[in-house]
């Protein structure tokens, strides 16, 4: 990778030439960005979040958050079509659940330390007790 020469030299570098080393491409940094935009809805972080937990349908997500069974079905195709979640059919009915892609797994993560909250799914670490406090 191309280290740009800085024009400015403050005399504070702090190691800036190495970490330009590892500053994420361009496609690199578009594809983070497209995955923080699909988080851009208060709707759909609350939605994502339920599924990073557990796995449910259409009718019931729409009751836990309070929505349309369309409102729902709109941010499901969504999550969906940008692979953050996945459906399992299961008769009529579609359950959907978190993705299994490093991509939906950070974006878990995220949420749940932007929440402060440890996923109920795993038991909380020993150092995690002062942070979720």
């Amino acid at each position: 990778m191309h280290t740009p020469h800085l024009p400015h030299d403050h005399g504070h570098n702090h190691d800036t030439a190495h970490i330009l080393t590892h500053l994420p491409g361009p496609e690199a940094a578009a594809e983070a960005s497209a995955v923080f935009a699909l988080l851009g809805d208060s709707s759909r972080i609350r939605i994502f979040w339920l599924l990073c937990h557990t796995e449910e349908c259409v009718c019931n997500i729409a009751a836990a958050v309070g929505m349309s069974d369309a409102a729902v079905s709109h941010h499901l195709k969504i999550l969906r079509l940008n692979n953050m979640i996945s459906g399992r059919r299961e008769g009529k009915e579609i359950h959907y659940s978190l993705a299994d892609n490093d991509q939906a797994r950070f974006a878990h993560r995220i949420l749940d330390d932007f929440f402060r909250i440890n996923c109920p799914c795993e038991p909380i670490k020993e150092d995690d007790h002062e942070r979720y406090q």
